[in-house]
C-alpha cells in the first residue's frame, strides 16, 4: 500500500495520525516492527521515526522517543528565539518611526495604538487603568531572577482588585525566581487565580490584559514603557507567550533532572549559552542570576567535566551533550519525558 506520502498526512513527528500512532507504539514497545505492517503509515519512513533494521532488512525499529523530542524542540526552541528577536525589532521600528512624526497635542487620547508612557507615574497610572477594565484574563512575563518584595507589593492591589473579580492570571519567570520566598508567599495568597510556570530563560517584561491591550519596557530602566493596543501587535505578543507558556514548567514540579551526576539543572544552562558563544555577563542577566554567580557556576563545571580552558570546556560541553536547551514535550502515546 505504497503511496501515502506526506500528501496524505499532512502532519509531524508530535501529531501523528491514528495508524501512524500504532504502529511507532508497538515499535517502541517491542523495539521493532515487521516491514509489512508499517506499509500503510509510510510518514513513519518520511519522518525519520521508523528506519530498517541493519540485521534484518524485513523489519523495522523505532528511533528513540528521546531523540525524536530532542528534535522536536530544537525546532520549537528556534521558533521562540526568532519570535523574540521580532519582538526586539518590533519594539525598535516603533521607536523609531515614533520619533519621526509631530508630538501627539494628547497622549492619553483615545482609541491611540501605541502610546509612550513615559515616567513611573504615568505608566503606574496607565496599569491602574488597565486593571480596571480588565475581565476575563492577565498574562505577565516577569524576566530577572528573585523578584524583589518591594516589587511584589507594588502589583499586590492590582492582583487582588483582579483576583476579587475573578480574573484569571498566569505568570512566567525564570527558574532563578523559585528560590525566592516572596513569590512563594504572593502563589500563595493568590490561590487558584495565578497559574505561574518558569524558563531557563524568558523575554523583558510583557504585561497583556484581556488580550486587547500590552504593555512592555521602551528603555533598559523601564522609565518608559510602550501600551499597545493595535490589535495585530497584541495578538503576536499573545503568540509569543503561549508558545513560551507550552515550554514551561509549573512552579508546583520539580526541574527535569540533567541526568549528568554532579551537574544541576542551571549548570546545564549555562552550558548551554556558553556553547553559543555568550560571555559571563550575558550569560547572567538571561538566566537571573549575577556575574559572580555564574561564574562560580562555570568554575564547577569545569571542575566536574574536568576541563582545564574554557576553549575545553566548550569542548567537553559538547562532548556530553550540554550544548542545547532541555524540556519537556509528551508526544501521542507516550509518556512526557525530559529531553536531555
Amino acid at each position: 500500500m505504497a503511496g501515502h506520502g506526506t500528501d496524505e498526512h499532512p502532519h509531524g513527528a508530535d501529531r501523528l495520525c491514528e495508524a501512524g500512532d500504532r504502529v511507532y507504539s508497538r515499535a517502541v514497545r517491542r523495539g521493532r516492527v515487521r516491514r509489512q505492517d508499517a506499509e500503510s503509515v509510510q510518514c513513519l519512513l518520511e519522518l525519520a521515526l521508523l528506519h530498517p533494521d541493519p540485521d534484518d532488512m524485513d523489519w523495522l525499529v523505532p528511533t528513540s522517543p528521546q531523540e525524536v523530542m530532542t528534535r522536536l524542540l530544537r525546532g520549537v526552541y528556534d521558533e521562540v528565539s526568532a519570535s523574540q528577536r521580532r519582538v526586539g525589532s518590533a519594539v525598535a521600528a516603533v521607536e523609531r518611526f515614533a520619533g519621526l512624526g509631530p508630538r501627539q497635542s494628547s497622549p492619553s487620547a483615545e482609541g491611540t495604538s501605541i502610546r509612550v508612557l513615559d515616567g513611573l507615574s504615568r505608566i503606574q497610572a496607565a496599569m491602574d487603568e488597565a486593571t480596571d477594565a480588565c475581565t476575563t484574563e492577565v498574562l505577565t512575563v516577569q524576566p530577572g531572577g528573585i523578584r524583589p518584595e518591594h516589587e511584589l507589593t507594588e502589583g499586590l492591589h492590582r492582583a487582588l482588585s483582579l483576583r476579587g473579580r475573578g480574573v484569571r492570571m498566569r505568570d512566567l519567570y525564570t527558574h532563578v525566581a523559585r528560590h525566592g520566598q516572596g513569590l512563594l508567599n504572593y502563589l500563595e495568597l493568590m490561590g487558584d487565580a495565578v497559574q505561574a510556570r518558569t524558563l531557563d530563560e524568558v523575554i523583558d517584561r510583557l504585561i497583556l490584559f484581556d488580550r486587547a491591550v500590552a504593555f512592555i519596557p521602551a528603555n533598559a530602566d523601564r522609565t518608559l514603557a510602550l501600551e499597545l493596543r493595535h490589535p495585530a501587535l497584541v495578538e503576536y505578543l499573545v503568540t509569543v507567550f503561549e508558545r513560551l507558556w507550552r515550554l514551561a514548567i509549573p512552579v508546583t514540579a520539580p526541574l527535569p533532572d540533567t541526568g549528568i551526576e554532579g551537574i544541576s539543572h542551571r549548570e546545564q544552562s549555562i552550558a548551554a549559552l556558553l556553547a553559543e558563544g555568550h560571555q559571563d555577563a550575558v550569560i547572567a542577566e538571561r538566566l537571573g542570576i549575577s556575574v559572580r554567580t555564574c561564574r562560580a557556576h562555570i568554575a564547577r563545571l569545569s571542575e566536574t567535566l574536568g576541563a582545564a580552558s574554557r576553549t575545553q570546556l566548550g569542548v567537553r560541553i559538547a562532548q556530553v551533550g550540554l550544548n542545547s536547551p532541555s524540556h519537556s514535550l509528551t508526544l501521542p502515546g507516550q509518556e512526557s519525558r525530559t529531553v536531555r
